[in-house]
């Protein structure tokens, strides 16, 4: 219901990887970046986050938060890090080389592709867990905006509830900044969604980014980037 495309198989990015300012392909993995001033915000997520399916990157939520941030006079720097199929621990496995730049903000966008597989739910608190943590000890005052996601409910009660405390637990104790649920108003919403009923459609995008900005916003307020 919630998951994304079939998985990549998880991989570092190689050495000889671009740096991620230069615009990449989502399919390698790599990070796609739209130039501007303000705070460096990275977007570490699945085919939700990179857009599968439309026909321009812009129209991928991220870049609509960037979008959004220009007009009400606070830009900042999107970096796009969506790759499709990822789950918590395919994310953990490429975040060496998304540590390489500095961060302002992470936008924590994964665990969809672990629910829709019925992944274990201690593993990705672990994961998620460990995301955080790292990007804290590299980027001591980057911070950080966890996104939730909800889990197919024909994996049963127990396992959905489980998967939802998740998200909740970590933002408590972790101590970061909470979407409560990522495809609010866009879930099951027809209009809102691709043939495949899983990826949004450009509309859908623009409504995501509508649901992340409230809690976006006041992390740009005061920022100017260069987080050290």
């Amino acid at each position: 219901m919630f998951g994304c495309a079939p998985e990549a198989t998880p991989s570092d990015a190689p050495q000889d990887a671009p740096a991620l300012e230069t615009p990449t392909a989502e399919a390698n993995g790599s990070a796609a970046t739209a130039v501007a001033t303000g705070p460096r915000v990275v977007f570490l997520g699945t085919s939700l986050t990179a857009g599968l399916g439309l026909r321009f990157p812009d129209q991928r939520w991220p870049e609509r938060l960037g979008a959004m941030a220009d007009s009400a006079g606070v830009p900042f720097e999107v970096v796009n890090a969506g790759r499709s199929g990822d789950t918590s621990a395919g994310g953990l496995s490429r975040l060496d080389w998304i540590l390489r730049e500095p961060i302002d903000i992470l936008v924590l966008e994964l665990g969809a592709n672990d629910g829709l597989r019925g992944l274990s739910t201690e593993a990705l608190s672990e994961n998620l867990s460990e995301i955080i943590e790292r990007t804290r000890g590299a980027w001591p005052e980057a911070r950080v905006l966890l996104v939730g996601m909800e889990a197919p409910t024909n994996l049963g009660a127990e396992y959905t509830a489980q998967f939802r405390e998740v998200f909740t637990t970590l933002a408590s104790e972790r101590d970061v900044d909470f979407v409560p649920f990522l495809l609010e108003g866009v879930a099951g919403e027809p209009e809102l969604n691709q043939a495949d009923r899983i990826h949004p459609t450009a509309a859908g995008h623009e409504r995501v980014a509508r649901t992340v900005w409230p809690h976006l916003e006041p992390l740009l307020e005061g920022r100017t980037g260069g987080s050290a």
